[in-house]
């Protein structure tokens, strides 16, 4: 299994960006997804993940800004990421999970200055 992130990038403080994971070769109809981001010096957390059916999770600091999609037929899943500010800051990386097997993508950098 192969994952790609994309979408990654340096914008101002209430900017908006749009994260975008492509899964290669791997099950994805029953599946769970998620983005993780890791700010320097911090450890990895959670940011959002999505199941196949649709069951959202937000961590607390994102709820009512961003929004996590995938499309199952496409094998992709999106991180829309509005009203951003500099503490949204880090390397954020996907993460695929089918029962026990799990994987991380590369990571993208998205960087907000303020």
């Amino acid at each position: 299994v192969q994952l790609q992130a994309s979408g990654g990038g340096l914008v101002q403080a209430g900017d908006s960006l749009n994260l975008v994971c492509t899964v290669s070769n791997g099950h994805f109809a029953f599946n769970i997804m998620g983005w993780y981001r890791q700010a320097p010096g911090k450890q990895r957390e959670l940011v959002a993940s999505m199941t196949s059916r649709g069951e959202r999770n937000y961590a607390d600091s994102v709820k009512g800004r961003f929004t996590i999609s995938r499309d199952n037929a496409k094998k992709t899943m999106a991180l829309q990421m509005n009203s951003l500010t500099p503490e949204d800051s880090g390397v954020y990386y996907c993460k695929y999970w089918y029962r026990q097997f799990e994987t991380w993508g590369q990571g993208t950098q998205v960087t907000v200055s303020s």
